[in-house]
């Protein structure tokens, strides 16, 4: 029974590690909403290192970031893209299992509830969206919002 303790406590502080990971965030030092979701990620465990840009065009370029999917902030996590609002939980969970040849993860635009962009009560429905190298993208979880 120890044995079974043992082994099933490893695995959970495996998969615990497995999302745990430094975040680089980049953002426009004028961007308050990208500071909110770099704290949401800060409370969620995650390490995040901010990086300022007057020009954000230039680093979601570099990054491969199609302007389809472009939101205000772009944030590097383990070799991954992950752009704008997009909740902790559904990082995690990419983190954990990415899906195949998945560059990252976007939440385009600036949608009302999501993480950083709380506005009381309001919440609109939005999509998370994976993407790859060539350019391909599907929705990788959907939120229900409340408008």
């Amino acid at each position: 029974m120890k044995i079974k303790t043992i082994t099933l406590a490893l695995l959970m502080g495996s998969a615990s590690t497995a999302w745990a990971a430094d975040v680089v965030n980049h953002k426009s030092p004028y961007c308050g909403c990208c500071t909110e979701w770099t704290k949401h990620m800060q409370d969620a465990g995650f390490t995040v290192e901010e990086k300022l840009h007057q020009d954000m065009n230039v680093v979601k370029q570099q990054l491969g970031v199609a302007a389809k999917l472009a939101s205000c902030h772009t944030a590097e996590i383990n070799g991954f893209v992950f752009e704008g609002h997009i909740p902790a939980e559904d990082i995690k969970s990419f983190l954990a299992n990415p899906p195949k040849n998945a560059k990252g993860l976007a939440v385009p635009g600036m949608p009302m509830g999501s993480p950083g962009m709380e506005y009381g009560n309001e919440k609109d429905a939005y999509s998370v969206y994976a993407f790859n190298e060539r350019g391909q993208v599907f929705e990788y979880r959907h939120h229900q919002g409340n408008q």
